[in-house]
């Protein structure tokens, strides 16, 4: 379009802060939530700041707040980089921006003032849900207007998974916010919200940060991606396996056996047919491994790769009843969450931090040695959480 840049770096940039900044209201909530197990709480007695209504900030803010909006600003660069076009209007992003701050802003005093929902994950309050499928109809509309309009001859499969992810995100956020709610009692509705909580994670969070992946990686290696049979066979195989695994979030429960096994059956394939896409990249690493040491974005996401292995190396055994005898209500799946979420996708929105923030401000980072340190105590930092709450949950279930 005459007159208007490819990337509107502006938008990049408020996203990325935005990110930032709720990223630290959500380590804020973990951190005031997590004193209480040594009886240490900060706020005790203060009804609005009691613990189950931090934590629910802790984990809105950390989805809603820190990734989503990361993953905006890593679509607003990547989708008119790919397709040749910028979105269809500045205005609707800045609108939109405008619109999603507002949307957290009214979640964090919600739920603290008592108002969350009684669904995990869900626990938006229900005044804000209308105006978040609103806002996630124009982002959908924004971004997906220039991938309509290319000119290229065929899609990469960054954009299969951005437009599969718009297609699925408000689906998923209806189903698991309205259905339990209003429409779908007891045990029912325990079985569409373990299918939301999953859903959310692999029709939301997985395909953009996978699609982020699939741009970003070669890019930086300067070399195409290894394979991209396998990406597609990663795509279709999420989309095949993902929706049927939610019940796994309620194995042993009175919810009919038959989807109970049909869950773990789903777990195991698409931890296999996800194994396909960690080669891929390891794949396209070859040969450049020297780009670990000297690219820092790099090294942030082959870390997230390799926790993602460790994850869904664990679901692939976690999920069989067998193991949830042991670990059914422990601290192991605290553990396996908390890598999952930002071992993987919360690292690799720091490797995006790394390449986009000097392009946004248009001048180096100040202090590159900081930007080591923070990888090298994040990453200690999470490892050593992993392996102490996949030992408590392991004592745990062993003295159960």
């Amino acid at each position: 379009v005459a007159g208007r840049p490819l990337v509107n770096l502006r938008l990049v940039q408020a996203h990325l802060t935005a990110s930032a900044v709720f990223f630290g209201v959500s380590l804020v909530g973990g951190l005031a939530y997590a004193f209480q197990f040594n009886n240490l709480y900060p706020f005790a007695g203060i009804e609005w700041l009691s613990p189950g209504r931090v934590r629910m900030v802790h984990t809105n803010i950390a989805a809603y707040g820190f990734i989503a909006n990361a993953f905006i600003a890593g679509m607003l660069f990547a989708v008119p980089r790919l397709t040749r076009r910028p979105i269809l209007s500045d205005g609707l992003g800045r609108l939109i921006f405008a619109a999603w701050q507002l949307i957290l802003v009214l979640t964090i005093v919600g739920q603290l003032a008592g108002y969350g929902q009684a669904i995990e994950w869900g626990e938006t309050p229900v005044f804000v849900d209308p105006l978040v499928l609103v806002g996630l109809v124009l982002l959908v509309v924004n971004l997906s207007v220039p991938i309509f309009r290319t000119g290229e001859t065929g899609l990469y499969v960054s954009l299969w998974y951005f437009l599969a992810a718009f297609a699925w995100t408000g689906l998923v956020y209806f189903m698991g916010n309205y259905l339990p709610q209003f429409w779908v009692p007891g045990t029912a509705g325990a079985a569409i919200t373990g299918l939301f909580i999953h859903d959310l994670v692999g029709l939301f969070v997985t395909p953009i940060g996978w699609g982020l992946m699939y741009f970003f990686v070669p890019l930086l290696l300067r070399k195409p991606i290894w394979s991209h049979a396998l990406s597609l066979i990663g795509f279709w195989g999420l989309a095949f396996f993902y929706p049927m695994q939610g019940v796994h979030h309620f194995l042993l429960s009175p919810i009919p056996m038959y989807a109970q096994y049909g869950a773990v059956v789903a777990t195991i394939a698409v931890e296999v047919v996800v194994f396909t896409v960690i080669v891929n990249f390891f794949g396209t690493l070859h040969g450049r491994s020297d780009a670990i040491r000297g690219n820092l974005a790099v090294r942030w996401f082959f870390t997230g790769i390799v926790f993602y292995a460790i994850t869904c190396f664990q679901c692939a055994f976690q999920v069989t009843l067998t193991f949830q005898k042991i670990i059914h209500f422990t601290d192991w799946v605290v553990g396996h969450a908390h890598m999952v979420m930002f071992g993987v996708f919360g690292f690799w929105i720091m490797g995006v931090f790394i390449e986009l923030w000097p392009r946004v401000c248009v001048r180096p980072w100040a202090q590159p040695q900081l930007l080591t340190l923070h990888y090298w105590l994040t990453a200690g930092g999470l490892a050593l959480m992993v392996i102490d709450l996949t030992a408590a949950g392991l004592v745990q279930g062993f003295s159960w």
